[in-house]
């Protein structure tokens, strides 16, 4: 099985990672619904026995719920995946979620509780923050580094402009950005930045969040749960949704050739860009995680990606 090198690390990883976000469970502002905690478990300890090596988490999910059965399912297992979380989003007693990159010393100890860990491999700061000295919050990270909590540092959801500021204070590992065939905002600047600068690059929602991975339907949108987020996502309304599930069942025709989902088409997608080292995908049980983890193996030939190409431009979003 292949691996690539993030960055300039000394993490190897599998080109597909366990994405812990929906695991959270329901009852917090971006919620993917109610979620049991024993299936989450199941999920993860299903995605290490098929080998992928990495797990992608953040406080947010489920304002601690997500690190805690990341940390839970890690301990049960004799192999043992780098972990992947993030700090710089924090809520209150009444579950509000607020940004802010003042508050990373205490937010990395609950995380270090959280997971059951002595080090994470990588911390990575979730979303850049306007208001506040984000190069400050950047050193701070770097002293965690060499304080031992953390062994690297990355970003998520950074623009190169926001990048550049922050490369000569301390190495950039990695960038998290969302990338897929309906989001493809960051192939003009960020993947060449990453490319040109050896950052590592570890793409979310290649399947958007559940489009395109060929189970969604109308019917099924229209009845997801009260407190899922995709509900209000512009990409689960109309006009886009009937084009993005068109989408998917295009994905679904090549699928079909190679004996797989639409889903593992549209992840193998985005790891065909030279830039990306891995994908995250999401997995609520291990049927979904057995389903997407071909994609770790699955090359798509330059044919395929013509075709792909061709349709995505004969079908622009409205």
């Amino acid at each position: 099985m292949k691996i690539n090198q993030l960055g300039t690390s000394d993490m190897w990883l599998t080109r597909v990672g366990f994405g812990a976000w929906a695991i959270g469970g329901g009852n917090w502002e971006m919620s993917w619904g109610p979620q049991d905690d024993k299936d989450s478990i199941a999920a993860i300890h299903k995605a290490i026995d098929l080998g992928v090596n990495w797990i992608d988490t953040a406080p947010v999910y489920g304002l601690g719920h997500s690190e805690e059965i990341v940390g839970r399912a890690v301990k049960e297992s004799s192999v043992k995946p780098f972990i992947f979380t993030k700090c710089g989003m924090v809520w209150n007693e009444k579950r509000e979620i607020r940004r802010t990159l003042l508050e990373i010393r205490r937010e990395v100890e609950e995380s270090l509780r959280r997971l059951q860990v002595e080090a994470i491999d990588l911390y990575q700061i979730h979303w850049p923050v306007q208001d506040e000295d984000v190069i400050d919050a950047w050193r701070t990270m770097a002293e965690l580094q060499k304080e031992g909590k953390v062994r690297y540092i990355g970003l998520s959801n950074f623009s190169t402009t926001q990048m550049e500021a922050l490369i000569d204070v301390a190495r950039i590992t990695s960038l998290q950005p969302p990338y897929s065939m309906i989001n493809r905002a960051v192939e003009a600047e960020v993947l060449p930045y990453c490319h040109d600068h050896n950052i590592g690059v570890i793409n979310y929602a290649p399947m958007h969040s559940g489009l395109l991975t060929g189970a969604m339907t109308k019917e099924r949108v229209a009845n997801l749960p009260p407190d899922d987020f995709r509900r209000k996502a512009k990409n689960y309304q109309e006009p886009l949704l009937t084009r993005n599930l068109a989408i998917a069942d295009f994905l679904k025709q090549i699928g079909a050739r190679r004996g797989v989902s639409a889903g593992v088409i549209a992840i193998a997608w985005t790891l065909a860009n030279p830039a990306v080292t891995a994908a995250i995908a999401g997995g609520r049980s291990p049927e979904q995680v057995e389903g997407v983890w071909p994609a770790a193996k699955v090359r798509l030939s330059p044919d395929e990606m013509k075709e792909i190409e061709a349709f995505l431009e004969a079908h622009p979003a409205p």
